[in-house]
Parts: C-alpha cells; sequence; structure tokens
C-alpha cells in the first residue's frame, strides 16, 4: 500500500502563520476544544479558531489562569482537566457531553518535556501518562460527540522529538531501563503520532479524522524543566533570538518559529478543505511530511516507527487496556 505520508503542495512554509493558515474558514456553530489552551501554542490555536467564529472549551489544570489569559476573546469557555487524573478526564468529558451535542474539532495540545521521573496515581509514567494515556482517553470518552459533528478532526500535538525514539513496548513505565527524561518526552510524541494512525483508520468511515503534528522548535512554557544552563547547551537563551546551527533548520533560515508560526500547522490541520479525505498522517510547517530515517534528531519529516499501521494497532490495544477506555465506552 502506498504511503500516505506524501507532501500535497499545500503552499504553506515555515514561517506561515495560524491567521494565514486559516485563511477566510468560516467555524461559526462548531464546537472546538484544546487542551492546555491557555498558553503558548494552545493559547494561539484558540485565539486563531475563536475569531474563525467557532465555540471554544479550553481544558487545563488551573481554570483561573486560563480565564485570565483568554480573558476578551468571544465563545470561550474553561472546564477543569487534569490528563495525569483518570477520574478528571471521565468529569471532563460528561460535562462536555452533557453540554454540547457534537465536538468538531479536538486539539490535544497540552503536554511536558523534559520532567523528572514522575508517575500518576496508577503508577505510569508521567510524560506517557499525559501525553499520550490523558489524550488517549479523553478522545474515546468524547467519541458519540465526535461522531455526531458529521465530519470532526482529531488533532495531536507531536514534536520532531519523535526521532530521538520510538514506543519501547517492553519497559514504557521505565521500570527495567534507566530513566531518561528526553527519552520519555520522545516515546510519549511517537506514541501521539501513532494514536492519530489508529484513530484514523477507526474514525474514516464516520467522518473523524486524525493527524499528528510538529509544530517547530519553539521557546514556549515547554522548556520550564531546564535550566538556563542546560538550555545554553543547545545554544538557546529564553530571551534572545534562537538559531539552530548550520544545517539543523528549524524554520526558514534556520530561526526557531514564533508562536505564531508554530500554532499554523496544528490550526491548517484542524481546518483546512486541502486536507479534505485524508487523515492518519504527521504534518509539519504545513504539509504533511515525508518519511525520512531517523539518523538526524534535527532533520526534518517523520521516523517509520511513527507512522506504522501495526505499532498503532499494538500501542492501541495496550492504551486501552492501561487506560480503562475504548472509543464509545
Amino acid at each position: 500500500m502506498p504511503s500516505k505520508q506524501v507532501p500535497i503542495g499545500s503552499g504553506n512554509k515555515a514561517t506561515t502563520t495560524a491567521e494565514e493558515a486559516i485563511g477566510d474558514a468560516d467555524l461559526r456553530g462548531k464546537v472546538a476544544i484544546v487542551t492546555g489552551g491557555y498558553s503558548g501554542l494552545g493559547l494561539e490555536t484558540v485565539r486563531v479558531l475563536s475569531n474563525a467564529g467557532a465555540t471554544l472549551i479550553v481544558a487545563g489544570r488551573d481554570p483561573d489562569k486560563a480565564r485570565s489569559r483568554l480573558a476578551g476573546l468571544p465563545r470561550v469557555e474553561v472546564r477543569p482537566l487534569d490528563l495525569l487524573d483518570r477520574a478528571s478526564i471521565d468529569a471532563f468529558a460528561t460535562d462536555i457531553l452533557g453540554t454540547f451535542t457534537r465536538v468538531h474539532i479536538l486539539v490535544n495540545n497540552a503536554g511536558f518535556m523534559g520532567a523528572p521521573l514522575k508517575r500518576d496515581a496508577r503508577g505510569y509514567e508521567s510524560h506517557f501518562s499525559a501525553n499520550h494515556l490523558g489524550h488517549f482517553q479523553l478522545t474515546a470518552r468524547l467519541w458519540p460527540a465526535l461522531c455526531r459533528a458529521d465530519g470532526a478532526r482529531v488533532i495531536s500535538v507531536s514534536s520532531r522529538g519523535h526521532r530521538m525514539a520510538p514506543v519501547e513496548f517492553s519497559d514504557m513505565q521505565f521500570e527495567h531501563r534507566e530513566y531518561d527524561r528526553l527519552i520519555a518526552y520522545a516515546q510519549s510524541k511517537t506514541a501521539q503520532a501513532l494514536f492519530s494512525v489508529g484513530l484514523d483508520a477507526r474514525g474514516e468511515g464516520l467522518g473523524i479524522r486524525a493527524f499528528s503534528v510538529h509544530p517547530g522548535s519553539i521557546i514556549t512554557d515547554l522548556s520550564r524543566h531546564f535550566s538556563d544552563e542546560e538550555l545554553r547547551a543547545y545554544g538557546i537563551s529564553r530571551n534572545e533570538p534562537h538559531r539552530f546551527p548550520a544545517g539543523q533548520s528549524a524554520g526558514e533560515g534556520g530561526d526557531f518559529k514564533t508562536v505564531e508560526q508554530g500554532a499554523a500547522t496544528q490550526v491548517w490541520c484542524a481546518t483546512s478543505d486541502q486536507l479534505r479525505g485524508m487523515g492518519g498522517v504527521y504534518c509539519e510547517n504545513g504539509d504533511i511530511a515525508e518519511v525520512t530515517s531517523p539518523e538526524d534528531v534535527f532533520r526534518g519529516g517523520v521516523c517509520p516507527w511513527a507512522v506504522d499501521p501495526e505499532l498503532a494497532e499494538r500501542l492501541w490495544r495496550i492504551s486501552e487496556e492501561l487506560s480503562g477506555a475504548s472509543l464509545g465506552s
């Protein structure tokens, strides 16, 4: 079977902004949920979708902070959600299903990177639990509303960091191997990409399409677990313009992206007619990415281990078992 991972010549590029990516899309009457939608990429995604007419539900662990940051945006509601807490996810989904008949866009945006070893109440490693399992459970619980949307899209924010590690099925929870916070993050981002492959296979016949995205390299709150000294080791400063070394380009000309540019790909995947009839693909720079070898972590494209349908099915079965969630349950 030919690979779906073939660029379509969208016309977007690394410097395209979210506002440019959404174009003149009219989202009036549409309901969108964005996890972690009150900072960084999530906030910009909410702003652009709201300005296009959508009703937004922003889900996060700090509702008061969210309301403060989202003040002034029309049709934006805030609901509490802790992706490390199974009961919190169920409560959020029950609230949404009791309020909205349909959900047209779900952006699984929240997450964290490079945290010290921490486990949730079930003993699951926190990157894998929050970045992947939490969103898996959330999507499964919201499935009835997605099915009723007559054309929903589910966007999961992955990362170029997936190139550092596949899902280690023999020890996903770091119970038998030494913990490495970047490998833990990378595994969770591979899992998010595989989740989109598995979800799209199940949703296509119902009009639900799924995409994973690499937003680009951006300095946001995601870097909060790294000290200034650690960032400087990568040639990065929180307070100065950022560039990759020659040949390791994040955006055009080697620059790190702005938040406005970083949110473009997830907004494009959520709204663009160019993707009609497509799904189950990993996207970057506002286009479908090519499959490339994992030899250089800074290189663009997606590794085979993040879009393999057999690995996606294996992860799906395990995720159902670990989360206790299945579509429509």
